[in-house]
């Protein structure tokens, strides 16, 4: 069998996981932030040597990154332009006029990737049915063209009213601006989001332009890159929504890529949740500059149409750019390994969102860094070996730790930096629980009988004080999980999605329009999976976006796979009031309903699982040494035995505290924890009862 490669850069490591007959090599290596394919490049070379195989021998890449999202965050895109419809230039700053916090006078609102002087208009406008009401002025398309030229502009979104419907005037002006500009990269919002609303739309296609010189580069610098290693196998990208999809509609439409590192993360914990059996998870992935948090029910993340990306209020819906694409649902916090502590105005500890990255990193690197990050703390707590961290492929340096922390918080709160370095610890804990709080609440859902599944370089680490605080007992670490975003890019199915709206009442359903819609739909998604299943059988899953008249938000209703016949349409009325009732308790007689998109999802299907093997017990081997570590929960300082993970073998099990040392990662056991390892080798921690 041939081998099968995934790399996830991340904002501080690039983690790299290779699979060929069973067998798993993983690598571990700074993300170069000027190039980021450096890093990919020199990954991809450590762990071919790890495995011992040549780049010929790779059949598959896969590939995720947050770069996208960095981009946006850090507004270091492209000077990027909106040719919009006349009287509609100011739409994306005036968003649907929601405050996310209406008593706060001084709100402060994200601001649109582009400026208004680059928001420019021309005469045309359709109809909500898609007829045109007013054609599209072809003289003032060429006379914005030659502004935007004068100004630099290097990207370009075209977003029309009601284009989703129609998208003629769309294609007619780009159709122009490719003659008379043509190394311009276009966005319409027909295409990249084809769907009502015109903020969202605006600003799904705005972002898709903003990042998409950055990100087209990037992938064409990483693919030339990799053919001169060697490595001739196709490239595959990994989308929000848990798909993969070629490298060719990635660069097209780079948006969907901006949660595609968590995403695979999120695959990650859904596949390990079905080899246990467990139902209901939540998936905790800590890195280097962000922790990710996701409910998993019935062995599937939960999904999402929309996302948020720069929040200017951390947890507050509606402080964010609004992107309408599919995405895997998550709170992503400014709370990883190189995440800055410092101490507010009112001399309070705060950790993040700010991060030293990979360059030049938590002042224990040696890297040039002076101000201390979470892991500066965790290694002043003892909680890592300096000769052996990432693998003994980076030292960590105690002193520049030390003097960081007692600099930035220890000196002015009258702490000794050890003790600034647990107050730093709780904090971030503290941030991430909350986080995993505000993530349940806001999904209607609880944590009673969930168990937590921890990976990332950081989760094991942080994960029993994090379970502790949000009251859960069971917690898994499985193997790889230092680079677990990366093995659930190996387990993600070849998929695409595509949303369109279609304006339908039951009450004068179209039947023949539907049908209509849904087989084009059915067969762009085809067409683009097909690039990467190999001949592989495909599954399709259709749904329809519904809501009474006169409400404001819809909700999914699953669809037959097929063309629809008249008998379907009264059965998905009831299977439409049959979900609102299970969410609101009780349908709305009288009321009838109205359909405002669709979606159709190709993907290949998802392998099988084999079950969890039973395991006897077994004797523990004895610990590598023991190590001082300070417990933030009591802060005490004792020793604890350090165990060698690959050691351990199936069945036996460990008593905290302690912490089981790998590679990628450690796992802390902390007191009234138990580790055991099962026939997966998986580390499955419990909380013993008092």
């Amino acid at each position: 069998m041939t081998a099968r490669l995934a790399v996830d850069i991340g904002g501080t490591f690039t983690d790299l996981a290779l699979e060929r007959d069973g067998e798993r090599w993983t690598a571990k290596v700074l993300t170069t932030p000027a190039a980021p394919e450096r890093g990919v490049l020199e990954g991809v070379r450590v762990v071919l040597a790890r495995a011992g195989l040549a780049p010929g021998d790779v059949a598959l890449l896969i590939h995720g990154t947050t770069l996208a999202t960095n981009a946006i965050i850090e507004r270091k895109g492209a000077r990027t332009a909106l040719l919009t419809t006349e009287g509609f230039r100011d739409v994306l700053a005036l968003g649907n006029e929601s405050r996310y916090d209406q008593y706060d006078l001084n709100i402060d609102l994200p601001q649109p990737l582009v400026p208004r002087r680059w928001r420019v208009t021309v005469p045309e406008r359709l109809d909500n049915e898609g007829r045109v009401l007013l054609p599209l002025d072809e003289a003032a398309v060429r006379r914005q063209v030659e502004f935007l030229r004068a100004e630099g502009i290097e990207a370009l979104a075209i977003g029309f009213l009601h284009a989703f419907v129609n998208p003629v005037h769309e294609q007619r002006a780009a159709a122009i601006l490719r003659e008379m500009w043509p190394d311009l990269p276009v966005s319409l919002s027909s295409e990249v989001s084809p769907e009502m609303r015109e903020w969202e739309r605006f600003s799904t296609t705005a972002a898709n332009a903003y990042v998409q010189p950055r990100m087209a580069s990037y992938l064409h610098r990483l693919e030339v890159g990799l053919r001169e290693a060697g490595l001739t196998c196709p490239l595959f990208l990994m989308l929000s929504g848990g798909g993969l999809t070629t490298l060719e509609t990635a660069a097209r439409f780079p948006i969907r890529l901006v949660e595609s590192g968590p995403a695979g993360g999120a695959i990650f914990s859904a596949h390990v949740a079905r080899q246990r059996g467990w139902g209901e998870v939540l998936s905790f992935d800590m890195g280097g500059t962000t922790a990710k948090v996701c409910l998993i029910d019935g062995f599937t993340p939960q999904a999402s149409r929309s996302f948020e990306v720069a929040r200017v209020g951390r947890f507050r819906k509606g402080s964010g750019l609004p992107l309408r694409i599919p995405v895997i649902e998550m709170v992503e916090i400014g709370a990883g390994g190189g995440s800055l502590a410092h101490l507010d105005a009112m001399g309070r500890i705060q950790v993040g969102p700010e991060s030293a990255g990979a360059d030049p990193g938590p002042a224990c690197y040696g890297r040039g860094g002076t101000h201390p990050a979470v892991t500066d703390a965790n290694l002043l707590l003892g909680r890592y070996d300096p000769d052996r961290f990432a693998g003994g492929a980076l030292k960590l340096h105690t002193g520049p730790a030390r003097a960081a922390l007692a600099a930035d918080v220890g000196d002015r709160l009258g702490l000794s930096p050890e003790m600034a370095a647990l107050g730093v610890v709780e904090m971030v804990d503290e941030n991430m629980a909350n986080a995993a709080r505000v993530h349940a609440i806001e999904s209607g859902k609880g944590y009673g009988g969930r168990a937590i599944i921890a990976f990332g370089g950081g989760g094991p680490v942080h994960g029993c004080r994090v379970a502790e605080k949000i009251g859960v007992d069971r917690l898994l670490v499985p193997s790889g999980a230092g680079v677990g975003s990366a093995i659930g890019f190996l387990r993600a199915p070849v998929a695409y999605e595509v949303v369109k709206s279609l304006y339908q009442r039951f009450g004068s359903f179209d039947l023949g329009a539907v049908n209509a819609l849904l087989g084009a739909m059915s067969a762009e998604a085809s067409r683009v999976v097909a690039e990467g299943a190999f001949g592989a059988a495909t599954v399709e899953h259709r749904l329809a976006f519904m809501r009474y008249v006169g409400q404001g938000h819809e909700i999914a209703v699953a669809l037959p796979a097929r063309a629809l016949a008249e008998a379907d349409v009264p059965a998905i009325r009831a299977a439409y009031d049959a979900e609102y009732t299970r969410f609101y308790d009780r349908p709305v007689p009288g009321s009838d309903v109205e359909i405002l998109a669709f979606a159709v999802t190709v993907s290949t299907p998802v392998d099988a699982i084999e079950p969890v093997a039973a395991v006897t017990a077994a004797p523990a081997p004895p610990p590598l040494r023991t190590q001082s570590v300070r417990d933030t929960a009591t802060g005490e300082v004792t020793d604890w035995a350090i165990y060698d993970r690959a050691a351990m073998p199936a069945g036996c099990s460990v008593r905290g505290p302690c912490i089981v040392a790998e590679a990628e990662t450690s796992t802390l056991v902390g007191p009234g924890w138990r580790a055991a390892v099962d026939g997966l080798g998986y580390l499955e921690l419990t909380r013993e009862k008092a």
